[in-house]
Formats: C-alpha cells, structure tokens, sequence
C-alpha cells in the first residue's frame, strides 16, 4: 500500500502560513517557504511514501497574470527544491510528485482553453523536472483537460499520473460523472490503450469515490499492464452548482471527516480495489497516520 501526503493548502492555513486568497499556497512561497517545509515533513512523519509539491496555485488564476508570467520560473524552482529536500532529509525513500494543477481554475472545465494551457504546463514540466518522481496532473475536471495533461508529458520520461476530480454535488449512483458532467467511463474508453501509470480521484467528497474505483477497476480487469489506482478525497462540503470558484469563498471543512472515519473510508477503498490513499483539502497528516495504522495492520 502506498501512502500520499494530503491537502498542503489547508496544512499551511493550520500551521500559521502566509495564507490569503487568491494566492492561496503559493503566497507561503512566497512570503515563508520554510512553513512549506515544515508541512512536506509532516506528512512524512505521518506516514507519507509520496509528497506532492507545493506548486498548485502557481498559475494566473491564483496569483495573476504578471506575477504568473514573471515569477512562475522561480516559484516552481522553489516548490521543487522544497519537496525534493523534504524526501532527502528523510531515513526513508521518498517520492516526489510533480503537482500539475488546471492551468485555468479548479472546478471550472468550461474556463479551459488549450492553447494556453500547453504553454503554461511547459513551464511545470521544465522547472520541477529536475526534482521530481513523477508528474501527477491534480483536480483535472474535463476529458479536455486530462488529454492536454497526458499530451503535454507523455515523452517527459517519467512516470504520468492523471487524477480527475468528480462530480459530487448531484452524483448518480454507479455512473461516476467527472465535474464537467462527462461520464468516468468516456474517459477511461477514451485511455485504452495509452493508459497514464496511475488513474487518481482527488478533491472530491469520500462519499463518491467508491463507485469511481470500482468503475476503473472494471474496466482495467482484462489489461496486461493496468494503472495503479488512488484516492485523495477532501474534506469539503457539497459544492453547489452556482459554485463561483476558489477565489469567491474559503470553504469550512467537515467535522465528521474525523481521522477515524477517514480511515473507514480508505479501507473500503482499499476493499475495492485502490493501491494509493492520501488526502486532498482538509486531510491533514494526523488522517494519513491513522490511515496508515489501520492498513498496515
């Protein structure tokens, strides 16, 4: 079982991090890096074979245009080395996966517009490649969006990850639906035969993410090399459909996604299929300790 790290925004908003809106993450870049440290060592020391770094607000949306276009270079440099020394210093190995975020807004399929998200990715792709594991797209909500990703580091050299996030406001039950609305299913057909090492779910509620295993795990059953499948589920509540986007609202995180329960869920997971768990927004170090606990016993 492979352990990921969980949500680096809402670990640094609790750490007492540089943390604001719209910059989010990246203001702690920004304006106190070694905070950014600090939350790669935690989830290691909790249990984390894989962290993931800190560069998933380092786009336009985020910060802006200009400091995107003049400062993104630096920033990612900086997001990689910090992950990089985090696995380094620790006595056990340590991956580090690149974070590729929607160049264009999370959640928000109908603001995606390729040409500039290829341009934008090829800055991910040059500045974190020199520190990083593999690449891992995150929160990805189209079909669109996913095949930009793959098209964009598909001779990159290193493993690819794809992680999509699903719709869970108005899910149907045994058709896991991506944010976009297009049907899991669309996306996995439309992978056969060029299939990324590893299909993720992240940033979405628990409640959906067993349906999306299971649909996967389905449609790999017969493939010689299948994708290793992951769930990283946040914390939020229900995203409403007049939802206006990361930068409008800080949403509060669910009490009763306690450490405990989490780890009710990540076995199901497990159960049904999945060999990855972390967390996204609001999993924090102490749910990936007792996540690993429970698996490991």
């Amino acid at each position: 079982m492979i352990i990921l790290d969980g949500g680096l925004g809402r670990q640094l908003k609790a750490m007492g991090a540089p943390f604001r809106q719209p910059e989010w993450s990246a203001l702690a870049l920004m304006e106190g890096p070694d905070f950014v440290r600090a939350a790669h060592d935690a989830f290691i020391e909790s249990g984390a074979d894989i962290i993931t770094t800190n560069s998933y607000a380092i786009v336009p949306f985020h910060i802006g245009e200009l400091a995107f276009w003049n400062r993104s270079a630096e920033l990612l440099d900086l997001a990689g080395k910090l992950a990089k020394s985090a696995a380094n210093a620790s006595p056990r190995a340590i991956q580090v996966a690149g974070g590729v975020p929607p160049m264009l807004g999370s959640y928000q399929p109908d603001r995606f517009d390729e040409g500039r998200a290829i341009e934008m990715m090829a800055l991910f792709r040059q500045h974190l490649n020199p520190y990083v594991d593999v690449f891992m797209a995150e929160t990805h909500s189209s079909i669109a969006e996913a095949w930009c990703f793959l098209d964009a580091f598909a001779d990159c050299e290193k493993p690819v990850w794809l992680s999509v996030t699903l719709e869970d406001a108005e899910p149907v039950a045994g058709q896991p639906m991506l944010r976009s609305g297009e049907l899991l299913a669309d996306l996995l057909s439309s992978l056969t035969g060029n299939m990324p090492a590893a299909v993720l779910f992240n940033c979405s509620q628990p409640e959906v993410m067993d349906d999306a295993v299971c649909k996967i795990v389905n449609h790999i059953a017969d493939q010689v090399n299948p994708p290793q499948i992951g769930v990283l589920a946040n914390a939020f509540p229900l995203m409403k459909k007049d939802y206006k986007g990361a930068n409008e609202s800080l949403h509060e995180l669910r009490r009763e996604i306690t450490p405990l329960a989490y780890a009710d869920f990540a076995q199901k997971w497990v159960a049904s299929g999945a060999g990855m768990i972390g967390g996204c927004c609001g999993i924090s170090p102490e749910h990936l300790k007792l996540v690993k606990a429970r698996l490991s016993g």
